[in-house]
């Protein structure tokens, strides 16, 4: 099982570029194998479903917040897992901070955080990009005075059905619901188009559960999990529940980053930065409805964000600000993350994925 690893590099990242580690899948450690230099700030990955290649972005823009970020194309080495750079393009707007790609491998879809925007790429036969085949500008905002003056687009995610893309916006405090054109490789607003968060929630990041049923969002604002039902056939979201992603009684500065869930869809978990933990939460998967089950410290400081092997067995948590990859072995019984005693070195880390070349 490989694990590539995007980082910062300019600013106050310290990183070389985007890191390929090996999972040891019997001990949860990780030992390096590359690195790959070359695109500023690879912060977010993607792999398109093939595995044979990978896209990142590099979360840039100028004071001013103008655009500047772009996409890179990579093609993995099915040998050794290494990355060659193919190209790159213009995400349209500034510091894009989410790439993923949907289910046909035809198209990668980017989030610019920095100017609230979304763009559909095309991915051609050899894995390369071109320009953009749609671009859409966000305009809005919501409750906080200094995080939500205008739109910003945090990710963007193709539905299991591959019929809808839908995008967390921090900035207008909202889920967005696109229809993908394939066809013509453009967004289309939905006939209901957004599903409105509660003011100052701050949406963030998202995860369908595996029944398709149900969409969890983790709020970086407000600090909470929102449960959504989501109605694959009509493209609709509801909200049904929202929990704190703190434990009671804390009073120290937080925000969220990542959510994702166990394969399996029991168990559903969040990062908190501040606290500097993997909150952990029971899912009913009739209902959708998650119970918190308690806290994991992540041994270190600002887990931006954090990764679950497709065998649900490891989590991986990316330490931010104290550059360390914590690993930690999943309970199968209660879900809760146990320290392997493993720890990676990793500057700057933000984002994991998982490749398995087989």
């Amino acid at each position: 099982m490989l694990v590539y690893i995007g980082t910062y590099t300019k600013g106050n990242g310290k990183a070389e570029g985007i890191y390929v580690y090996d999972l040891d899948q019997g001990t949860g450690a990780l030992r390096h194998r590359h690195t790959v230099r070359g695109p500023v700030n690879p912060s977010f990955l993607a792999l398109d479903p093939s595995q044979r290649h990978l896209y990142a972005v590099s979360e840039i823009q100028d004071a001013e917040g103008h655009a500047g970020g772009g996409v890179s194309a990579f093609r993995v080495d099915q040998a050794s897992g290494a990355l060659m750079a193919l190209n790159a393009q213009s995400s349209g707007g500034a510091g894009p901070c989410h790439v993923s790609v949907e289910a046909t491998g035809k198209y990668a879809l980017v989030a610019n955080y920095g100017s609230g925007s979304v763009a559909m790429l095309p991915i051609q036969a050899d894995g390369s990009l071109a320009p953009a085949s749609d671009f859409v500008q966000h305009r809005g905002a919501s409750a906080h005075p200094q995080r939500q003056q205008s739109a910003h687009a945090h990710s963007i995610n193709p539905d299991p059905a591959n019929r809808f893309a839908l995008v967390a916006d921090l900035g207008m405090d909202q889920v967005l619901v696109y229809r993908m054109d394939l066809a013509a490789g453009k967004l289309q607003p939905h006939d209901r188009p957004w599903s409105q968060a509660r003011a100052g929630a701050g949406p963030r990041h998202l995860a369908y559960h595996p029944n398709g049923r149900f969409v969890y969002v983790i709020n970086e604002i407000d600090s909470t999990m929102s449960v959504y039902s989501f109605d694959a056939a009509a493209g609709t979201l509801e909200e049904i529940q929202s929990l704190s992603t703190l434990p009671a009684g804390f009073t120290g500065n937080n925000s969220t980053a990542d959510v994702h869930l166990s394969p399996s869809g029991a168990f559903l978990y969040g990062s908190n930065r501040g606290h500097d933990s993997i909150a952990v939460f029971a899912v009913d998967a009739a209902s959708g409805r998650i119970e918190a089950r308690g806290h994991v410290s992540t041994q270190g400081r600002t887990p931006r964000n954090f990764g679950i092997d497709p065998t649900g067995t490891y989590l991986l948590a990316a330490n931010q600000a104290t550059d360390t990859i914590v690993s930690f072995r999943l309970n199968p019984m209660t879900g809760m993350p146990e320290p392997t005693g493993a720890v990676a070195q990793v500057p700057s880390a933000v984002c994991l994925k998982f490749a398995d070349l087989g």
